[in-house]
Parts: structure tokens; sequence; C-alpha cells
């Protein structure tokens, strides 16, 4: 009875795991994490786990779990995962939505099968990187390219791409381009008729679930907002960009004093300030210098006419100055006449140093003159 008993409870710690994969998306993108069960038995699917753990020997923690036919997100990611694999078909996929840096870490799937004891177990190590912009900058004539991919451990089959351009938040909506695969026309096929036709083309791998395209000859009326939707069959998922388009040269205002003129020589202004007013100066110095030599010149030969009456001046009367302050008697005929035999004196008045020792003085008597025989 024993060996039997071990043969029953041996299937049911036995699981069927594959390695492990790694899946790298930005901050902000959506994930696709793949969880399918490929066997050509027929089994059907009673109960799916979706489990999170930080790294290999930390707790785990509780996502999504799939049981009689009823979906529920727990914990953090309640609003942000949903099973979108079919189950019919022992897919039990999970899209992760707004990936957060917190996200990153291990994912484990396990997928139980009714009235069997096996386990499918699968593992995705998803790591998160930074957030790519979500505003694009270009230069009017330019090309740009708007990314736009869901990062998946599957390959699933892509239905339908579609992105749309709106000028503002109430603004009419545009179609930028349409790729559908019922169409049956090649990748980069462009279905739309306004004014991006010729001008968009699909750039990305619709096999890996890429719809990137590439905007040639950016017009300033394409800045606005644009939105891509993949379709992979019924699963959806959307990506919003801003782009602003960035003119080549400022326009320029037509005011009533009328456009400034541009400055000399642009960037070297300063320096050929600069060597203007060092020439002016050197050419005022050369100046001033020539008139100076000039009327040393002129002086030289011609001196001026007050000189020269100075000159004449001192020549013609040279005593005058000198005893200017000499008086002189005049003898009249009639002292000729009565004083025949006296001589002539001239009396010179010297100039005292003051008021008072001239009245001292006065009562000095001045020698007389004898008359001379």
């Amino acid at each position: 009875m024993i060996f039997p008993l071990k043969f029953v409870l041996m299937p049911v710690l036995l699981e069927c795991s594959l390695a492990l994969d790694e899946l790298t998306v930005h901050v902000g993108d959506s994930a696709l994490l793949g969880c399918v069960f490929r066997s050509t038995e027929e089994k059907r699917v009673t109960k799916v786990d979706w489990m999170f753990s930080a790294g290999k020997h930390a707790t785990e923690d509780y996502v999504l779990y799939y049981y009689a036919n009823l979906s529920v997100p727990v914990g953090r990611f309640k609003n942000r995962v949903r099973l979108v694999g079919d189950i019919l078909h022992k897919d039990g996929s999970l899209l992760l939505q707004d990936v957060e840096k917190a996200d990153q870490g291990i994912y484990t799937c396990e997928i139980r099968f009714e009235m069997e004891s096996l386990v499918f177990k699968r593992e995705v190590m998803l790591r998160v990187i930074q957030e790519e912009p979500q505003e694009l900058w270009v230069v009017a004539g330019d090309s740009t390219q708007m990314h736009c991919a869901l990062q998946s451990t599957e390959e699933k089959h892509l239905t339908k791409v579609e992105w749309t351009f709106s000028s503002g938040e109430h603004g009419k909506e545009e179609i930028v381009l349409h790729y559908d695969t019922k169409l049956n026309v090649p990748a980069g096929h462009r279905q739309n008729q306004g004014r991006f036709q010729h001008r968009v083309s699909l750039v990305g791998n619709v096999s890996h679930s890429d719809g990137s395209i590439m905007l040639q000859g950016v017009k300033e009326s394409d800045g606005g907002n644009y939105t891509c939707s993949i379709h992979l069959e019924d699963l959806v998922m959307r990506k919003m960009l801003a782009l602003h388009v960035i003119l080549k040269q400022p326009r320029k205002l037509v005011t009533s004093a009328g456009q400034r003129p541009e400055p000399l020589g642009g960037g070297n202004q300063p320096v050929i300030i600069v060597g203007i007013v060092c020439a002016t100066v050197l050419l005022l110095a050369v100046l001033i210098l020539s008139m100076k030599r000039a009327h040393r010149n002129k002086s030289s030969v011609n001196p001026p006419t007050s000189v020269k009456n100075l000159e004449n001046t001192k020549k013609a009367d040279p005593e005058k100055h000198v005893y200017s302050l000499i008086s002189t008697r005049e003898v009249t005929e009639e002292e000729e006449s009565s004083e025949k035999s006296e001589a002539t004196y001239m009396t010179m008045h010297p100039v005292w140093p003051s008021l008072r020792s001239a009245q001292n003085n006065s009562d000095v008597r001045m020698p007389n003159t004898e008359p001379a025989f």
C-alpha cells in the first residue's frame, strides 16, 4: 500500500517549467508577459496565477488570478493588468500597462489543468529603464521618427496600426496613417488621403509588434499630439506623443519705426569700435604735433610785432625808464638875468620807507647852496 501512495503523490509535485525570459521596457510603456502551454492534447485550463517578486529571495505578491471563468487583478496592479490570453487555447498571457520603475522584478505564471496534477510554470524577468521622451522637438523641414512598439515575450500577430493627429485638446482628429493586415497591402502602405499623404511611412517591424512611423518634411502646422494604436487581434495598446516644430528663422515683427539696422561686423562689433577709437586718437595726436611744429617754424621766421616794438622802445630811449622819477627844474629868462652867476642844480627826491620817518627828517635842514663866484 505504501508504494501506490507514492506513485499517486509524485505527479502532484511535478512542474513543467521553461527557461527564464527577459523583457526590457521603458517607464510608461506596456509589456506583454507571455504564458502559453503548447500541446496538441486537449486540456482544459482551470486556474491561472500571476505573482511578482522583486528578487529571487524576496516575498511574492499576487498580481492576478483566474478561476471559474473569472479574472481578478489584485494589489497595486489592480488597475494596470489584465489577462489577454485565450484560455481555451491554453494561453494565460498578461498585459501590464503604464509600467513603473517599481515593477522591475520576476513575474511567475502558473497554469493548472482540469483533472491533472501537472502545473505549467513560466518566469519572466522584467527590466524597467528610463522613460522615453514623450515630447519631440524638430526643426521645420527635417524628418523625425515616432516610436511605437509593444514589448512582448511572445510573437503576437499584429493586425492593425493606426496613427491619428490632433492640434489641441479639442481639435479635430486627422488620420496620419492606417495599416490593416486584412487589406492585403504591403507594410508601410499609406491609407490616408489627407495632408500627411506622401510624407508618412511605416518603418517598424510589424511582425514584432512595432508600429513606428517616419514623418518627412515637417511643417509648422504638424505641431500637436499624435496617438498610436497597435491592435493584436482583440488587444489594443495606445501611446501618445507631442511634436513641437522649431522654425529655422524666427519671424520678424514689423513696427512703425522700421527694421533696426544690423550691427556692423556681427559679433566683432566691439573689436571694430576699439580699432576706430584707437585710430582716431592716433590721427589727433599726429595732427596736433604737426600744428605745433608749423607754429614753431613760423614764430622763428617772423617775430611778433609786440616784441619788435619793445626792442625799438628800449633802443630809442634807454634812460627814460631809468630816470622816470627824477624831476627837473627849468630856468626862466628872469632868473637867468638875476642870477647869472648862479649855477642850476637838479634835485633828486628819494622815496622814503614811511611817513613818520619823512616827518622826522623834515626838521633836518638841507644844506644851502651858496653862489659860486
